[in-house]
């Protein structure tokens, strides 16, 4: 059976992995209410101030993929308007750029979901080649092509593509949970915990 990996949020996965599978949270949605993403990444490593390799993989990745990019910096702006326009007619359902991004105004009205650092004007060269859908480093966790992106409003997660049901599972049994719990005995066991933990840390202390 298919998992709807955004059946969760991105903190219900934060709450069962540790932060390496966390990316850093200045790579944040570039538009107001934008819609949570999931679905295999597809790796992109540019050189610092060349946008060649994002630019080719609008028309290699995936119908359904979510284009991943180590940007390496902020010099000049890796996609635009035209490049989000085509990514989006073929399907990939959004970006993940540790780096900037251009036509904010564009995207914004065609509605694409681009997470990335910030918006800078000026765009980048095409010359130089990386391999494609190699491993890659992007907000500081380490990305694999086919391992699932998760990303909303509190985060982009990375979930190692060799273990996903075992993550899925995990984080739901917690999230269904708590949610089954309601806030009254939320409240009991988090206080209790919470009393605890101060006595150990004043003992500690």
């Amino acid at each position: 059976m298919e998992i709807n990996f955004n059946q969760l949020a991105v903190t219900d996965y934060g709450s069962v992995l540790g932060r390496e599978h966390f990316m850093d949270y200045k790579i944040k949605p570039l538009w107001p209410n934008m819609p949570a993403i999931y679905g295999p990444a597809y790796t992109v490593q540019l050189a610092s101030g060349d946008n060649l390799m994002l630019h080719a993989a609008i028309y290699e990745a995936p119908k359904g993929s979510i284009i991943v990019v180590d940007g390496v910096d902020g010099l000049a702006a890796v996609a635009g308007g035209n490049v989000c326009a085509v990514a989006k007619e073929r399907g990939i359902k959004g970006f993940i750029i540790d780096g900037v991004i251009r036509d904010l105004g564009e995207i914004i009205q065609m509605q694409f979901p681009v997470y990335a650092r910030g918006v800078f004007p000026v765009p980048g060269a095409k010359s130089v080649y990386t391999e494609p859908a190699q491993p890659i480093v992007c907000g500081g966790v380490k990305v694999k092509t086919g391992d699932m992106i998760v990303a909303d409003i509190e985060g982009i997660a990375v979930l190692a593509q060799n273990n996903l049901s075992a993550i899925y599972d995990k984080a739901f049994e917690k999230a269904d949970k708590e949610a089954q719990m309601g806030l009254v005995k939320w409240r009991e066991n988090h206080e209790a915990k919470i009393k605890e933990a101060l006595i150990q840390a004043k003992q500690a202390g």
